[in-house]
């Protein structure tokens, strides 16, 4: 050490200097400790008496000083790689940690920890005793664990006694209540009621089908069951039959040379909407429309008669894109979608007596099902008309949905919505009973697992109780317009519970293209129910894809999809050749209960749906698989590509809207290379990152569109002239009838779509400086 202090005081001073020799001693009083410090120079005496005198430091020669000085820049550099070695293994550790958290392969720390929940101060951080790491394998199987086959059984009972829960009535304000309450006892975080004024539409005196010839008038039918929305009116016309009512069966009578103007046609349940089928109607000349249940689809339904809506939308069709709160003033003002024409229900006992008196042509053999002596119409000779009365009547009534809340620990405004819904015609043990069962099951679940088990959520989950929802909807609907600004920047996917469970033998499923893979992963981590192993993916197979249904008006999911942008889900189980008599009197408890292992079904579509809204609010990375989109808007231009020379010859190109897609993909790829190498465990980037993910869905919403004249403006899922679909249909008549394309009208659709696209990847590359308006 002398050599090394002399080395270094020739380095800067060019000659020896002093040294200083301490001594540290204690004292014997037991005080502090003394220091005695030495000091030695070269014109100094000796040291104390009898000892021998300090020698002087003796000069080193040069190469002695440059020998010392490449030990000291070496021992320096030795520090440094430590310590620079040490700093990086520290962080790798974390960040495996957290790529763990968000690939699900292994197990990772799943509670709000210091090392992203501290402020970035200097303060030490307090090690303290925290709650219960929950690893996604763990709470995974701690919730197929809670979840009570027998508690759903009970739960699905008491709609046995119930013979009807309409909408606004008493039976519907008990029910709400009986809801809040069960919510209350669940010790959710809030729980609340929200109230909507809406005009229904209820039978009024008797709606009746009758056969009017040679002046005689014969009744055929008066059924208690009504299509809410119908226009109400007596008219008379020939009788067609058009099969399921779609637009190509439409088209085939007119191929036939037949007139549908003047007409009442009958179609039989099935494949689109009864709104659906009504708007096509209307569209063709058709005065009336009469549906009934062919018994080809549904079984022993001979004298049944099903409950239904015409409003071609959902909502409260006389405050279109508005929400109906009590204090809110519009102008008188209804929907678009409400039929111009009077509708009735009737059964195929009908339907056969009425094909009995129309001597005309016979069904073509693929419109042959369930009744025999089928007939499109009668001859024109023939002088027989069918008469259709509907009595229907407008009320105001008033309708609660009820929620609650389990709040997150992190983000507690980003929220996952589980709804299903509460009102029915009749006793609707399927159609509304399963998924109130189900809703408060999963609350209860949930809830114990948040109080007495541990687990911390990230994001909030809202548990939901629609009235209204025979009708369209009507209560979601009006949620989603009164709360629009809040919902869509914080809801970012819906769960609905509705109609879980009609059978056993198939899995129907709808969903957002974004919750695909979260959805497979979630099927191949739930038990199939009708086998003793095996998992619900190993039933649905690796193609399950190509058998999602896209959304359509009937189920609940649409309107939170297609105009307010967020990503749904809707899962359970059906027979797959046979239709579940949904909206009529034979959707019974004991009907239901005929359904092999009903209760083991309802567990398994409750597991399915706990698993999401877990995992949506379990993960540091929302689970939406945001490029997913970017393989349906390829998969969009491989279908558009053969018009691309049709399009050409009219002075117009595709190129545009090939290139937003590619933009499209860019942004999806940029995103994902941020989120790589951003820090997980910072809440601020994290914050940012999934917000960029949870603007997707929202970002297909064509902006250039009004939402009260168009309210379903998706461009994929939607109802309008702008959608994705609409535009091929135009291009598809660009090779079949030329003549029919209205240019300017597809140039404004490929315009609004292209731009639209292209909003989107703006939106998904994040900041406006990595935006621009090229493509």
């Amino acid at each position: 050490m002398d050599h090394a202090r002399a080395a270094i005081s020739n380095w800067f001073n060019g000659e020896p200097s002093s040294y200083t020799r301490f001594s540290i001693a204690r004292q014997t009083d037991g005080d502090n400790s003394h220091v005695e410090m030495n000091l030695a120079a070269d014109d100094e005496e000796g040291g104390e008496t009898g000892r021998p005198e300090q020698p002087h430091a003796s000069v080193p020669p040069p190469w002695r000083r440059g020998k010392n000085f490449c030990f000291l820049v070496i021992v320096a550099a030795l520090l440094l790689l430590i310590g620079f070695l040490i700093g990086y293994l520290s962080y790798r550790g974390r960040m495996q940690k957290a790529s763990r958290c968000l690939d699900g392969s292994g197990r990772c720390e799943m509670t709000p920890t210091a090392s992203y929940l501290a402020d970035g101060d200097d303060t030490e951080e307090e090690e303290v005793s925290g709650p219960p790491v929950f690893y996604w394998p763990d709470l995974r199987d701690l919730l197929s664990s809670k979840l009570s086959p027998e508690r759903l059984e009970v739960g699905l009972r008491q709609r046995a006694n119930m013979n009807s829960v309409e909408a606004g009535s008493t039976e519907d304000e008990n029910l709400a209540s009986y809801i809040h309450e069960q919510f209350t006892s669940f010790l959710l975080d809030e729980v609340w009621n929200d109230e909507h004024y809406i005009k229904l539409q209820v039978k009024g005196s008797d709606n009746k089908v009758s056969i009017w010839e040679n002046e005689r008038e014969e009744e055929l039918e008066s059924p208690m069951a009504y299509v809410a929305y119908s226009k109400s009116d007596s008219v008379a016309g020939k009788p067609v039959y058009v099969n399921y009512g779609l637009k190509a069966d439409f088209q085939l009578i007119r191929n036939w040379g037949g007139s549908l103007n003047g007409t009442i046609v009958i179609f039989k349940a099935g494949k689109i909407t009864l709104a659906e089928k009504v708007a096509n109607a209307e569209e063709a000349g058709a005065v009336g429309a009469l549906m009934y249940l062919d018994p080809f689809d549904y079984k022993n339904t001979d004298m049944l008669v099903p409950f239904g809506h015409a409003h071609l939308g959902t909502g409260d069709p006389f405050t279109p894109g508005f929400p109906s709160f009590n204090h809110t003033q519009f102008p008188p003002v209804q929907s678009s979608g409400l039929p111009r024409i009077p509708v009735q229900t009737i059964s195929s006992r009908a339907v056969a007596n009425l094909f009995r008196r129309m001597d005309g042509d016979e069904c073509p053999q693929e419109w042959k099902r369930g009744i025999l002596g089928c007939r499109v119409m009668p001859r024109s000779t023939s002088s027989m008309e069918v008469k259709l009365t509907v009595n229907n009547v407008m009320v105001d009534k008033k309708i609660l949905n009820i929620f609650g809340a389990i709040k997150g620990f992190e983000e507690p405004d980003r929220y996952v919505v589980i709804g299903a819904q509460r009102d029915s015609w009749g006793q609707g043990a399927a159609k509304a009973g399963v998924g109130t069962a189900i809703l408060l099951e999963l609350a209860y679940v949930i809830s114990d697992i948040v109080k007495n088990s541990g687990y911390k959520p990230r994001r909030s989950i809202i548990f939901a109780s629609w009235s209204a929802g025979d009708y369209g909807a009507v209560g979601a609907t009006e949620w989603l317009e009164g709360y629009s600004a809040t919902l869509h920047a914080k809801a970012f996917t819906y769960i609905n519970l509705d109609a879980a469970v009609l059978g056993s033998n198939y899995i129907k499923i709808s969903a957002s293209p974004l919750l695909y893979t979260l959805l497979e992963r979630t099927m191949k981590g739930v038990k199939d129910p009708t086998k003793g192993s095996g998992t619900l993916y190993d039933r649905v197979g690796s193609n399950w894809v190509k058998t999602v249904v896209p959304p359509g008006l009937d189920n609940a999911v649409f309107p939170f999809l297609a105009y307010s942008g967020i990503p749904v889900v809707s899962f359970g189980f059906c027979n797959k050749d046979e239709e579940y008599p949904l909206g009529t009197t034979q959707d019974t408890v004991t009907n239901l209960k005929t359904i092999a292992k009903l209760y083991d079904h309802m567990r398994a579509a409750a597991e399915v749906a706990g698993q999401i809204a877990l995992r949506l609010t379990h993960d540091h990375e929302l689970f939406l698989d945001f490029e997913r989109y970017s393989e349906e808007l390829l998969a969009f231009q491989e279908k558009v590509l053969p018009y691309y020379k049709d399009v050409k010859a009219l002075g117009l190109t595709l190129n545009w809207l090939f290139f937003a897609r590619g933009d499209f993909q860019r942004a999806t790829d940029a995103l994902r290379r941020d989120i790589a190498n951003s820090d997980r465990e910072n809440k601020v980037v994290r914050r940012a990152l999934n917000d960029r993910i949870m603007k997707v869905e929202y970002d297909f919403l064509s902006p250039y569109l009004s939402p009260k004249d168009t309210p379903f403006r998706h461009i994929f899922f939607g109802k309008s002239t702008y959608t994705l679909q609409s535009l091929l249909q135009n291009l598809q008549l660009l090779q079949t009838s030329r003549d029919s394309v209205d240019v300017n009208k597809l140039k404004e659709q490929l315009a609004l779509v292209t731009w639209t696209i292209k909003g989107a990847a703006n939106g998904l590359a994040g900041d406006i400086w990595d935006t621009d308006n090229e493509f």
